[in-house]
């Protein structure tokens, strides 16, 4: 079985549970509080040296990081990964723009006003740019949508779970989505497909990492 070391929070997080929820795949998930500092113990840093979460063990010593990366491999030779050539990378293609065009700037935006406390006084520079960019990726994404259901294979794919992950949480620090029609009937049809499950939503087997904090303290 699968270990996600995971914060329940966290947008990239959030993706992996996602994923592995609509392919009904066990695993034991194990909460990271990198506002706590979680991530950065001896014992983590072991497993993954960036520091961050997601962090899925794949088997016993073997650990995947990156977000989209995780999404490829535990999607692999499901529904969720495209079977053609194009259509494989026609998904990656918009996993790439989810990295480089949405998440460091959405996403940088929720964190930062939706986690930290003080951020926005804090990050007070850094929001102009984050929501012209942001409101840029939101509008790439709108114009795709107007003559498309999904982001590839006109089936939901890796693709879209990667996008909704903050996607779906630009509400919750200042960006409008009422001028984007077409990314919010996108959202509703994510949520729609069966075997979904929201943000705030815990698989039955979750332990807390209490014990690599209390080494690493």
């Amino acid at each position: 079985m699968y270990k996600l070391y995971s914060m329940q929070r966290s947008g990239n997080s959030y993706k992996v549970r996602l994923a592995l929820a609509l392919l009904n795949t066990p695993y034991e998930a194990i909460e990271v509080d990198i506002l706590r500092g979680e991530s950065r113990t001896p014992e983590f840093l072991a497993k993954n040296p960036s520091g961050q979460v997601p962090l899925l063990e794949v088997e016993e010593g073997r650990y995947l990081a990156e977000s989209n990366a995780i999404l490829w491999y535990v999607a692999g030779g499901t529904p969720l990964a495209p079977e053609s050539k194009i259509e494989r990378a026609e998904a990656l293609q918009w996993m790439f723009f989810e990295q480089h065009a949405l998440e460091p700037n959405i996403g940088a935006a929720y964190f930062w006003l939706s986690l930290v406390r003080g951020g926005r006084d804090l990050q007070t520079h850094a929001l102009e740019d984050w929501m012209e960019r942001g409101y840029a990726a939101l509008q790439v994404m709108e114009n795709h949508l107007k003559t498309a259901r999904f982001f590839a294979a006109d089936q939901l794919t890796v693709a879209d779970i990667a996008l909704y992950g903050y996607t779906h949480l630009a509400d919750r620090c200042d960006f409008d989505l009422a001028t984007f029609p077409a990314v919010r009937a996108w959202l509703r049809r994510v949520e729609q497909v069966p075997g979904f499950v929201a943000m705030d939503w815990r698989p039955e087997t979750e332990i807390d990492d209490t014990a690599d904090v209390a080494a690493g303290a």
